[in-house]
């Protein structure tokens, strides 16, 4: 059974335009969730234009909306300390009454300079890939341990240090929120085998190349004895307004090699009834 979803990049656009969609996306069934994006200065468009903190305005629509499951696509583990981030994640949580989906990822890429620059922008350390992919494991292993001990911990990691740590209150799903982690490198996929619920991967291109990710995902949790149906294939696709037919094609594509958890990106402008018209015309 195939599930569907929107995203919306909340840059260059007005919080009462992502509001509308949202709400509209609310009451429409064939929508089981609903995406923002988690930087700090926009990477498309006009790159001095106006861009909303990630998690600041996903509480918000949390606090608006009733039915949809909600995340960030991903998180940057940059930004934030584990453990702030592990509290900021239950708050959403709390608010929307158990509906978050934690998206998690690495952080950009250095190889993206629209995106590099948020963390020079911002005072932000920009470390290694490979240091940014160990931090991840680390982050997971925190956040997942703040969501359910019952007791402070210490955490003495390479990465991540804690004394006395401790989350109260915990999230509102248990054991907690389902954690998504997004990317396509081959050590990341070593993270998503130990601790992801879901694995979301950038579409829209040959889907051979995605479809031989998800089989070393396959690989990478037969190898510490996880069954890899366990983790759900999550796949962004862009939605092209004037050719329904080619995002269709590309949905198809996409169930076939066993993505069953899509994410449709809306761009902006949003015509009204925009998640309605996606809802028949490349849903339906």
């Amino acid at each position: 059974m195939t599930s569907f979803g929107i995203m919306i990049p909340p840059m260059n656009v007005g919080y009462d335009e992502i509001r509308r969609v949202w709400r509209e996306a609310d009451g429409i069934p064939e929508i089981e969730h609903a995406w923002l994006f988690d930087h700090l200065m926009p990477i498309g468009g006009d790159p001095d234009g106006p861009i909303f903190e990630g998690w600041t305005l996903l509480s918000a629509l949390a606090a608006q909306t009733e039915r949809i499951r909600l995340g960030l696509m991903v998180t940057s583990n940059r930004f934030r300390p584990p453990a702030v981030l592990a509290k900021i994640a239950t708050t959403v949580d709390v608010v929307s009454g158990g509906r978050l989906d934690f998206g998690i990822g690495a952080g950009s890429r250095p190889s993206h300079p629209l995106a590099r620059r948020e963390y020079d922008g911002h005072g932000l350390p920009y470390h290694t890939q490979d240091d940014a992919v160990a931090a991840l494991a680390e982050a997971c292993t925190v956040i997942r341990r703040l969501w359910t001990e019952a007791e402070p911990f210490d955490f003495d990691g390479e990465h991540v240090k804690l004394k006395g740590a401790f989350g109260n209150p915990k999230p509102v799903q248990r054991p907690h929120p389902p954690i998504m982690i997004g990317g396509r490198a081959s050590a990341t996929l070593r993270v998503v085998a130990e601790h992801a619920d879901q694995w979301n991967i950038p579409g829209g291109g040959d889907i051979e190349d995605l479809a031989a990710r998800s089989r070393l995902l396959d690989r990478f949790c037969a190898e510490i004895g996880r069954d890899p149906a366990s983790i759900t294939r999550s796949i962004f696709l862009p939605v092209d307004y004037d050719k329904p037919a080619a995002t269709r094609e590309k949905i198809e594509e996409a169930t076939g090699a066993g993505f069953g958890h899509v994410v449709l990106g809306l761009g902006n402008p949003y015509p009204d009834g925009v998640v309605r018209w996606v809802a028949d015309e490349l849903i339906r």
